[in-house]
């Protein structure tokens, strides 16, 4: 098999990890955190959700999170936003990148966005606009592309219709989601045959939840076509609150381990992202999911590694 030389993680536990929280994450303790993230050589954090507070009271405290990180030079800051309100916010906050999102099946959009997928298109397309106008990186999210809680099956005529639409618009980068990590290796790969006929492979990126352990055996497959970009949250964080079952992503501790083991470059330091996991799980009061991290903290093999 012949593997990459790098690849590019892109660190949502700020924002994908902390929203499904049960508990209040302080915004001085949000900021520590994503200082301590700023600092292991990630290159793209994304770290809050400009969204209404009472849908998402887990990150209520944007702007002041936003506002009050220390920045790193060459290290984008990414936040999640619904529509212009939010925008205007993320502006204010002078965030680097601005996500857009929504999904390919229908009732997973109506859930979670309140808006049938038609009347999410429109919406997208003054976003990505202004985004683009203001000098600032538009990214899109894709949810739901490999199965819906609510519908099962997804077809890829539905997520070839909403990856057209969204690249039209102007966005930088897609992410495609398995939102409720129901993905296989064997799906991975057909989806990202089609896909990719259509995109580079380098504007497509992948965010996979590891619901049913099958996440890292997933980004393998995405490896071997060909994708260098990958969401992980740190420990494993994570969650949709508008999809039912849907546990943490990928452990950014895990899918590191696996790549800096393969000789693969990533240019985040292991070691320091440890620190980060012990701090942030101290925090949340529970055990993270993330199995390299618990192994680290354990003893066994010692230290995490060192960065690739």
């Amino acid at each position: 098999m012949k593997w990459p030389k790098g690849v590019t993680i892109k660190e949502v536990g700020p924002r994908d990890g902390l929203q499904n929280e049960k508990t209040f994450i302080s915004t001085e303790d949000k900021i520590t955190w994503i200082n301590q993230l700023s600092e292991s050589g990630l290159k793209h954090i994304e770290i809050t959700s400009f969204v209404n507070p009472k849908w998402i009271p887990a990150l209520s405290d944007a702007t002041a999170v936003a506002t009050g990180i220390t920045k790193v030079p060459g290290v984008t800051y990414t936040a999640l936003v619904p529509n212009l309100y939010g925008l205007e916010r993320a502006f204010q906050a002078n965030i680097d990148e601005v996500a857009v999102f929504m999904s390919v099946s229908e009732t997973h959009n109506l859930k979670n966005i309140n808006k049938s997928i038609d009347q999410t298109f429109p919406v997208l397309r003054d976003l990505v606009r202004e985004t683009i106008s203001a000098g600032k990186i538009s990214r899109g999210y894709v949810s739901t592309v490999f199965g819906c809680p609510y519908e099962g099956h997804v077809d890829i005529d539905s997520v070839i219709r909403v990856s057209d639409r969204l690249f039209e618009m102007g966005i930088a980068e897609l992410s495609l989601g398995d939102t409720i990590g129901v993905a296989n290796p064997k799906q991975v790969q057909e989806v990202l045959e089609v896909l990719l006929k259509r995109f580079p492979a380098d504007k497509l990126a992948i965010h996979f939840h590891d619901t049913r352990g099958s996440a890292l055996a997933n980004i393998l497959v995405s490896l071997e076509m060909g994708i260098t970009i990958f969401d992980s949250s740190l420990g494993g964080l994570g969650g949709c609150p508008y999809a039912p079952g849907a546990s943490g992503n990928v452990a950014t501790d895990d899918l590191l381990y696996m790549l800096h083991g393969m000789g693969i470059h990533t240019g985040v330091d292991q070691n320091k992202l440890l620190h980060a996991s012990q701090f942030i799980q101290e925090k949340i009061g529970r055990t993270l999911p993330s199995k390299s991290f618990q192994a680290a903290s354990s003893g066994m093999g010692g230290k995490l590694g060192k960065t690739v």
